[in-house]
């Protein structure tokens, strides 16, 4: 008998100590394995950490068999493992209505529970009666689920579970956006049941995606049906906001030592090697003792101070957790997987000597990892005086598995008997590996012969949407449609993905659907939502924009393919060439660089050997169902081989994808020639096809594609559309010759009857008689307020209701590029920016809280969660006051400000609230300044620059850019109000003499109606214009930081310092208390926001921005070694003392009284708020002033302690 190798033997032991620390422990009927003796429930995380060492033990006597014995175990721990998976699976298949009520609602009580009762895979606690919302307990069972397939473990049998996975991938892909529980089970550190963002959710639910996505959850023995799928959007989304977030682990936990899990093994979540080895640094130098780590600063989980009989903290005790927290020697398993994986043998000795000298050894040799190591309750004060001194005790359970079965797998790695990659099949442990340039391939498509033609007399070689067959282009939000079937089961439940929109990296592949390869167009391109899209300047930043985050944010094989369509309304006015914005962005394209990104234009057909190519198999049909049901002309194209075409049926009912793809594909697919007999075949195909082809544009309508003449292979709707009743004019340039009696009937204001009310049927004669765009707008206006929507006015007989009037009128203000005007329509027909909830998700994702309105509250309205688009936009009318301008201008900044923090967060550091309104005011302001204009004319300037000109305000704000605004006006149309403009805005076709009338109507309405213009903003007085260009300079630099919230790097933690030395600082009348310190550390964010909730009690940015540098002057004091500087200090106080110095040095200088004019709302000199904050008349220098008076009684005597 061959005798047993040393290495058989050491497994043989490692066998033994799993059997009985884990093995032995689990329920034979269901797999699942309880918490300990005292807690019989089954966690979800627990579980799947516990059975990684059996996973991880079979594969080691897998590849080290010397015996039969040793398969024969192999296979036995195999089983073990699959066991407790399904045992898993088994608990989240009896909550299959939560998921599908989650993926809508995302609300805690929908979520899957945390933890099962073990022997009968039921819940064991009440949906409100814990915190079940642990998105990373879920996402590290499908990670594992991945990575067991991967390594040949068949876990999942049959097709409805592979729908069950499929689901809860769509459970998991918001983590970005979705507050909760943490794996600590708590949430917010107070344990007051608050949920919030945390990283470890969101790095644990992107590597589970990333792992599952293509992957055959059936495996070698699969077919495409078990495929599943996950979006490169969703992952990307995840990837930057864990990146903004880190080294912070959610708002009020500044460091956490369990985001070990995503930045190491399992994970490997964070692709930034810097900002993984930072995380790392922050949590070995805050949180590592002499036992492990603490979980996070000031813990209260089993210290002695924590009141055993109170399941939640008062804040401000909190403190009393400091320096006592228990430390974990979990975290050190972490740490020495860590040094394996990154080849760090240092690391793993150090860590694993560490290790050997904390746990506990059984008579019997086998050592037992405990949960957590706390200080003896007599030994606390001692620990307070020197932290890290006192001996500790272990507590919790003992052995902790989830510990326990980590130390066991690194114990296997370190000795050889597993290979790195053994236990990460996927490669996740390549994720900071740096990754190739990525070339974007771009193929322009265009709309029409003509344009074709158009692009070719540039030098731009393109081809039409008919030229591409068979492949076949459609817009974005077909993909959208198409997803949302993706995992669709009946018989559970589940209704697939919710619909939402499609980003570029999902709509930069190809995909083949039905053996046809599909191109989708990006989502930016559709302009009938909404207006951005009707400024080519426009489409261009958000071409380059995304281009530019392709480029970055690529991890695909294969490359990115844009394809993006030319149309018509990309043309000059006169269709007779490009718009000069996107002529010249293809010249730059074809130039192989563009956006800082390296691009590559060319063919659809000629990409798609270099491109990503997906399958979506799951819309080929299971059967053949429903086929009978079916239009009779297009049996012959299923007789011609196309069977294929009517097999996708989610039950008995077609849906309307399903037809529009089958519409599309029939329609499309070549067809045998067929003789005809006579005329009458003839006419008879003619008239089928008409009849397809409306069918088929029914069927987009159903889906809410518009533009269909883009993406159908037919000229049969290439026509425009007539336009409705108005008359409008049919050029942009100024008609003299029009009529007079419109100016003159306009004269005596709005036309009424006898009795003196508005006489309507007047009114809409006006409307008839009237060319000029404003003023059809101005009187849709009124009917729209007297009459309603629906309100018919019989323009043209009957149908001509104020909805399609002004529907019409958007389109030619669309064409004219009239932006008043669009956004004015805009408001009125409550058109909503399709991702304005995504906007305002992606805001709050990056730890920005939002308000909307004009400061201060109730007005001004704060959001700090996601909540619904129709709450969004009603909450946004709300706080505008229902003034129409401003609410669609809330929403435009909205996107912006999400545009711009996805390209560059950077814009946004040291700022926690964006202030929409606040920012609205401040460009309006800016407008007036630089156009030396009124507040009302300013706003009017607002509302008239293009969106591209508005971003581009809006970023030069942001980043404090200096930037000149010039006035543009057309031409020959010198009675045009001003429009701010870097290219000419098309005429509106009024006369001088109509306008001349017109001025009486307009104050009138202004009067009666409050015209939707953006008056309700107060602008502050702008600066005179002098000829000293710094005059204005700082008052100005003052007004931008406080609106923007920007305070110098490092203020909140100088903040919480001087709180520890004071009672409190007072603003305005609001206190920020000293208590605030014994909750929350200086490095929290939600620090951060609640001193920022204060400073945004005063109104106006500039005198809060001088606020700010009081406070900086005090926050020196906090390194003057004096003990107290007094109970609360009075902050404007500060600042009042300062400026009555400033004041009477000027004075005492022979200042003129009109210089040191006061702000009559503070009483502060409007000339300190323009000085620079140093040299010998800045702002600090008096503030530092009066701030040694202030506290002079407090400082060291004979000293002088402030400089």
């Amino acid at each position: 008998m061959r005798s047993r190798s040393n290495s058989g033997v050491k497994l043989d032991n490692y066998a033994r100590v799993v059997q009985q620390t884990i093995l032995q422990h689990q329920d034979p009927v269901t797999g699942l394995l309880p918490g300990s003796t005292d807690q019989p429930d089954a966690w979800v995380r627990d579980n799947v950490y516990s059975i990684v060492s059996v996973w991880a033990l079979s594969l080691a006597y897998r590849k080290n068999a010397d015996r039969d014995e040793d398969k024969a175990k192999a296979y036995e721990l195999e089983q073990s493992v699959v066991k407790l998976m399904r045992g898993v699976l088994q608990c989240i298949m009896r909550q299959l209505d939560k998921v599908e009520k989650f993926k809508y609602s995302r609300s805690t009580s929908d979520s899957l529970h945390a933890k099962y009762n073990t022997r009968t895979c039921a819940p064991v606690v009440g949906d409100d009666e814990w915190g079940h919302l642990q998105v990373d307990a879920t996402s590290l069972f499908l990670l594992f689920l991945a990575q067991m397939t991967a390594s040949g473990l068949h876990i999942i049998y049959t097709q409805d579970e592979v729908d069950v996975v499929q689901n809860l991938m769509f459970y998991i892909e918001a983590a970005y956006k979705v507050a909760d529980y943490g794996m600590w089970e708590r949430g917010d550190k107070t344990n007051q049941g608050i949920t919030e963002i945390n990283a470890s959710s969101i790095g644990t639910a992107k590597a589970a995606l990333e792992a599952l996505d293509e992957l055959n959850l059936f495996g070698a023995k699969g077919g495409p049906g078990s495929v599943v799928h996950a979006l490169a959007d969703d992952i990307q989304h995840c990837q930057s906001i864990l990146t903004s977030m880190l080294p912070r682990a959610s708002n009020s936990k500044e460091v956490d030592a369990g985001i070990l899990a995503i930045l190491t093994y399992p994970a490997f979540a964070v692709e930034d090697m810097s900002i993984v080895n930072m995380t790392k640094e922050e949590i070995i130098s805050k949180l590592q003792g002499r036992y492990g780590c603490c979980r996070f600063l000031r813990d209260g989980h089993k210290t002695p101070k924590e009141d055993p009989n109170r399941l939640y903290y008062e804040s401000a005790e909190l403190k009393l957790f400091e320096n006592i927290e228990c430390e974990w020697p979990l975290f050190w398993t972490y740490l020495i997987l860590d040094g394996i994986f990154s080849n760090s043998h240092e690391q793993v000795q150090e860590y694993q000597e560490a290790l050997e000298g904390i746990l506990i050894k059984q008579k019997d040799g086998i050592k037992l990892l405990p949960e957590l190591y706390s200080v003896p309750p007599d030994k606390v004060e001692e620990e307070y005086m020197n932290p890290h001194s006192v001996e500790r005790i272990p507590m919790g359970k003992c052995p902790l598995k989830w510990g326990q079965s980590l130390y066991i797998l690194g114990k296997l790695l370190s000795e050889g008997f597993l290979a790195p990659g053994e236990i990460d099949p996927l490669n996740r442990r390549f994720s900071t590996i740096p990754k190739p340039d990525v070339v974007v391939q771009v193929s322009v498509l265009a709309e029409t012969e003509e344009i074709k033609d158009l692009l070719m007399k540039n030098g731009i070689d393109v081809e039409t949407v008919a030229d591409i067959h068979p492949l076949h282009v459609q817009p974005s939000r077909v993909l959208s449609h198409i997803y949302a079937r993706l995992g669709r089961n009946p018989r559970l439940g589940l209704t697939g993905r919710p619909y939402r929109r499609i980003g570029v990296l999902g709509t930069s592949k190809f995909y083949i659907i039905r053996n046809t390869i599909f191109a989708f167009t990006p989502q930016f391109i559709d302009h009938q939502q909404f207006y951005l899209a009707l400024d080519n300047k426009m489409i261009v930043e958000m071409l380059r924009t995304e281009i530019a985050y392709l480029s970055s944010r690529w991890r695909i094989t294969g490359r990115p393919t844009v394809t993006f369509p030319i149309s018509q309304s990309m043309l000059t006015e006169d269709h007779t060439d490009l718009d000069p914005a996107v002529l010249a962005t293809l010249k730059k394209l074809q130039d192989g660089y563009f956006g800082g990104a390296r691009t590559q234009t060319g063919k659809l057909s000629e990409f798609l050997t270099t491109s990503c190519c997906a399958h979506l198999s799951f819309l080929d049909g299971k059967g053949s169902r429903g086929k009978g049901q079916h239009y009779e002309e297009y049996d012959a194209a299923a007789d011609d081989g196309d069977g294929y075409v009517h097999e996708l049926r989610c039950d008995d009912e077609a849906d309307d994808l399903a037809q529009y793809l089958d519409h599309l594909l029939a329609h499309s697919a070549p067809k045998k020639t067929k003789r005809q007999v006579g005329g009458l075949g003839r006419f008879k195909a003619v008239a089928t096809k008409t009849k397809e082809m409306v069918s088929l544009m029914n069927k987009a309508q159903d889906l809410n594609i518009h533009n269909v003449n883009m993406y159908l292979p037919s000229k049969l709707f290439r026509s425009r559309q007539p336009s409705l009743n108005l008359n409008l004019p049919e050029t942009s340039t100024s008609q003299e010759a029009q009529s007079y009696d419109v100016s003159m009937a306009f004269e005596s204001g709005i036309p009424t009857d006898a009795s003196g009310a508005v006489d309507y049927k007047a009114l809409v004669q006006l409307l008839r008689d009237t060319k000029n765009l404003q003023d059809q707008a101005d009187i849709l206006y009124i009917l729209f307020k007297d009459k309603g929507m629906e309100w018919d006015t019989q323009l043209y007989g009957k149908g001509s209701t104020v909805r399609s009037l002004l529907a019409d009128l958007y389109e030619k203000a669309g064409d004219l590029k009239h932006w008043g005007l669009i956004r004015m329509i805009s408001g009125m027909l409550k058109k909503k920016v399709e991702e304005l909830d995504s906007a305002c998700s992606d805001l709050l994702a990056h730890q920005k809280h939002l308000t909307v309105g004009l400061p201060p509250e109730p007005r001004e309205k704060t959001i700090t969660a996601p909540i619904p688009p129709d709450q969004l936009s009603a909450l946004i009318d709300e706080a505008s006051d229902n003034n129409i301008s401003v609410a669609i201008l809330t929403q435009e900044i909205m996107v912006y400000l999400a545009m711009s923090i996805r390209t560059q967060p950077g814009l946004f550091s040291e700022m926690f609230r964006l202030r929409i309104g606040l920012i609205i005011q401040v460009m309006a302001t800016e407008l007036a300044q630089s156009l030396n204009c009124s507040g009302e004319e300013a706003t009017e300037s607002l509302m008239s620059l293009s969106p591209s000109e508005l971003k581009n305000l809006l970023h030069h704000i942001l980043s404090g850019k200096e930037f000149v605004v010039q006035r543009s006006v057309r031409d020959g149309d010198a009675g045009v109000s001003p429009a701010i403009s870097i290219h000419h805005l098309g005429n509106v076709g009024a006369t001088k003499s109509e306008r001349a009338g017109i001025s009486k109507l307009k104050s009138d309405m202004k009067l009666r109606y409050r015209l939707p213009s953006v008056e309700s903003i107060d602008i502050p007085d702008s600066i005179p214009v002098t000829k000293d260009s710094r005059h204005g300079q700082w008052l100005r630099r003052r007004r931008l930081d406080g609106a923007l919230n920007r305070v110098p790097v490092g203020f909140y933690q100088k903040v919480w310092k001087i709180l520890q030395k004071c009672h409190g600082l007072s603003i305005e009348g609001f206190v920020l208390p000293s208590s605030t310190t014994r909750e929350m550390t200086p490095g929290e964010i939600k620090f951060s926001v609640h001193v920022e909730t204060v400073l945004n009690r005063v109104p106006q940015p500039e005198y809060r921005q001088l606020l700010v540098e009081a406070i900086l002057v005090l926050t020196m004091l906090a390194d003057v070694d004096i003990p107290s500087i007094g109970s609360i200090i009075h902050v404007e106080k500060i600042v009042q003392q300062a400026n009555d110095m400033f004041y009477k040095d000027q004075k005492d200088l022979g200042a003129e009284d009109h210089i040191l004019e006061k702000d009559p709302s503070t009483g502060v000199c409007k000339l300190l708020y323009d000085s620079a904050p140093s040299g010998r008349f800045g702002s600090m220098t008096y503030l530092t002033k009066a701030v040694a008076v202030y506290v002079q009684d407090f400082l060291p005597s004979g000293a002088c302690a402030v400089q």
